[in-house]
């Protein structure tokens, strides 16, 4: 079973791109892979010990709510923090 990859586009700055590109090369890694094996060890890491939500943080505030039911008033109220 062929399997497909979905794309990640992202923008950097030139500064920060060339930052990962040396470390990239210190590897002796493609950029792409880099970047990807970095990304993807940070998931884990934040899927292993997920952050606690601040207490006045969005996430907070939504929490507990049926979100999807939420008119874009209140959507834009809530994300606003007032």
């Amino acid at each position: 079973m062929a399997t497909t990859a979905d794309r990640l586009d992202l923008r950097l700055s030139a500064e920060d791109k060339t930052r990962i590109r040396r470390a990239a090369a210190l590897h002796d890694m493609p950029l792409a892979a880099f970047v990807r094996e970095a990304a993807l060890r940070e998931a884990d890491t934040v899927i292993a010990h997920p952050p606690k939500a601040r207490p006045g943080s969005l996430s907070a505030r939504l929490r507990g709510r049926a979100t999807a039911r939420l008119g874009t008033d209140e959507i834009m109220r809530l994300t606003r923090g007032t």
